[in-house]
C-alpha cells in the first residue's frame, strides 16, 4: 500500500518514543494468526447491505491499544488521532480513513464479553506461550491483589455497585474487587485467574487457580490452612505456604529456627515472581481501579489484561524475539 505524505515525514524522524518500542514488542509477540481464527466465526461478517464490518484484525488492535493504555473507548478513539504510534499498530492512514467511532469499538468489546472471548484470547496466548516452553507447569504460585472501585454513590442508582464489596488490609479499607491469579513457578506467567469481590478470603479460591499438574504450590500466609479446605482436599502437591509473621518472629538463633528462616526466605524468592504480571497489570497497564460495573464485565478484562501480561514478561524469553525490549 501506497504511504502518506504524513508516514513519510514521520519515518525520517531519528527518536523512537517508549511508546512505539513498546507497540513494537507487543505487535511482535502477539499471536495474531492464532487470535483471529479463535475470534472470527463469532466476529460480523459483511452483508449484502450497509457499511462492510472493519476488519477484525484492526479492532483486535484497536482493543489491545486500548488495554495497554488504559483508556475507555472514546479515550482509544481520540489517541488514534492523537499518537502516530498507536495509528501505525492498529493500521490506520487518517490521509485515506478515519479512525473506527467509539460506538463501534464498544460493540466489538460486547461482543467479546458475551461471548467468554477474552478468556479465549488468554487461552490462546498461553498456548502459544506453552509452544516457546514458558510454561513449565511444574509448580504453581497463588495470589491476589486488589482493584478499587468507585466508593461513590453520585451516580443515577445512588448506590455503590452491588457485586463490589468493602474489605479491610492491614489498618486500611478498600472498596472494590479481588483478582486471584495462579502463576508459573518458573516464569511467573499466570495460567489461572479468578475474580470476586474484595471481601472473599484469598484461601477460599486456590482451588480456581490450579491446573492440576503441578508438584508445589506456593502462597503467603492467607493460604494458610489451604490444604484442609474440601476443595483442595485430595489434591497431591507439595504445599509451601509461608508462616504467619507472628510465628516467623517468634523463631529464635537456633539451628533449627535458622533453618526455618532459611526455608521462608527460598519461598518467598520463588513467590515474587508472582508479583511480576500484577505490577505490569497495575503499574505498566495503569489497572488500579476497575472500568465497570458487575464482577463478570471486570473479569473479562482482566482476562485480556492477563494475557497481555504474559507477553510482556515473557518478551524477553522467547527465542524469536531475544535483544529486542517492552519497556
Amino acid at each position: 500500500m501506497q504511504r502518506s505524505f504524513s508516514d513519510l515525514e514521520y519515518a525520517r524522524k531519528k527518536k523512537v518514543t517508549r511508546r512505539e518500542r513498546f507497540l513494537d514488542g507487543i505487535d511482535a509477540v502477539v499471536p495474531w494468526t492464532a487470535l483471529v481464527a479463535e475470534l472470527e466465526g463469532f466476529y460480523p461478517r459483511s452483508g449484502k447491505r450497509g457499511r462492510p464490518p472493519i476488519g477484525l484484525e484492526r479492532m483486535l488492535r484497536m482493543y489491545i491499544a486500548q488495554q495497554c493504555f488504559g483508556l475507555s473507548d472514546e479515550g482509544i478513539k481520540d489517541a488514534i488521532y492523537d499518537s502516530h504510534a498507536i495509528r501505525q499498530f492498529v493500521g490506520i492512514d487518517l490521509g485515506r480513513e478515519d479512525a473506527p467511532d467509539a460506538t463501534t469499538l464498544l460493540k466489538s468489546r460486547c461482543l467479546l464479553e458475551r461471548h467468554g472471548l477474552t478468556q479465549s484470547i488468554f487461552e490462546v496466548i498461553n498456548t502459544h506461550l506453552a509452544e516457546q516452553g514458558l510454561m513449565l507447569r511444574e509448580g504453581t504460585i497463588v495470589d491476589a491483589t486488589l482493584i478499587a472501585a468507585p466508593p461513590s454513590t453520585k451516580n443515577r442508582d445512588k448506590a455503590r455497585d452491588p457485586e463490589m464489596h468493602q474489605t479491610k488490609k492491614g489498618n486500611q479499607y478498600y472498596f472494590g474487587m479481588k483478582a486471584h491469579v495462579g502463576s508459573d513457578a518458573h516464569t511467573g506467567l499466570v495460567h489461572s485467574l479468578k475474580a470476586t469481590a474484595a471481601n472473599v478470603a484469598d484461601v477460599t479460591q486456590t482451588h480456581h487457580l490450579l491446573h492440576g499438574e503441578e508438584q508445589d504450590v506456593f502462597g503467603d500466609s492467607g493460604y494458610q490452612g489451604a490444604d484442609k479446605r474440601p476443595e483442595t482436599r485430595g489434591v497431591m502437591v507439595s504445599w509451601r505456604i509461608a508462616m504467619k509473621r507472628g510465628q516467623r518472629r517468634a523463631l529464635t538463633s537456633s539451628t533449627l529456627d535458622r533453618l526455618r528462616d532459611a526455608t521462608e526466605k527460598a519461598k518467598a524468592k520463588v513467590r515474587a515472581r508472582g508479583e511480576h504480571p500484577l505490577h505490569v497489570v497495575k503499574n505498566l497497564f495503569g489497572h488500579r481501579k476497575v472500568r465497570y460495573r458487575g464482577i463478570a464485565k471486570n473479569e473479562a478484562q482482566l482476562f485480556a489484561l492477563f494475557g497481555l501480561a504474559n507477553l510482556v514478561l515473557a518478551q524477553r524469553q522467547m527465542p524469536a524475539l531475544r535483544g529486542r525490549t517492552l519497556s
